[in-house]
Order: C-alpha cells, then structure tokens, then sequence
C-alpha cells in the first residue's frame, strides 16, 4: 500500500514553475504544468546534474538549464536523441493538497 505525505498544497507551486522539497537523501522537486497537473522529479538532470527545478517546464516536459535537455515530467526519461532518466515520484492532487508517496521534509525557506 502506498503511503501518502502531505507536501505542499497547489498554489504553493507556481504555474509553470517549480518548488523543491528535500529528502533525506536528496533534493525533489515538484512541477506545475499550465493545466495543474502536478509532476516529481529528483532535481538533478541524468546528463551533469543540472538543478532541474530552475528549468523552464513547457507542455508536459522540463528542460535543464545546463545545457537544454528536455526532460518528460511524468516518466522523467530525457527526450531524444538524449538519453537518460530523473527518477520520478508518484504524486496525486486532492482538493488542492499535493501528496507525494515519498518521505519529506520542506526545504528551509
């Protein structure tokens, strides 16, 4: 059974934007597309590492702004010819409360 956790609520998360969360082991971040839907990413690009909470999401992809690479938000596979994965995390929306299935902490503001 998957375990929810409460993470932020939706407009915490600007539209086309991004806010991180951190874990114990890493950096997570969450997008927002134009439609709302909510997507989880590790923030790290598959190519150098690249902060991709600090991309520009357009559509249902993020691109690095190390060096462009597009990123899809709901699988995080880099999209071709690129090739790579951010690990992605389930997360679900419900009255506005954004739930992720990963334990976290918020990053200090």
């Amino acid at each position: 059974m998957t375990q929810w956790t409460r993470i932020a609520t939706l407009d915490d998360i600007p539209r086309l934007g991004a806010r991180v969360v951190r874990a114990d082991t890493m950096d997570i971040a969450l997008f927002r597309t134009s439609s709302d839907q909510v997507f989880a990413l590790r923030d790290q690009c598959p190519h150098k590492g690249g902060p991709l909470s600090q991309g520009i999401v357009h559509g249902g992809t993020v691109t690095c702004p190390l060096h462009n690479w597009k990123i899809d938000l709901a699988s995080g596979e880099a999209q071709g010819p690129d090739e790579g994965c951010a690990h992605s995390f389930p997360v679900k929306v419900e009255k506005g409360v954004v739930y992720l299935a990963y334990s976290v902490k918020e990053e200090a503001a």
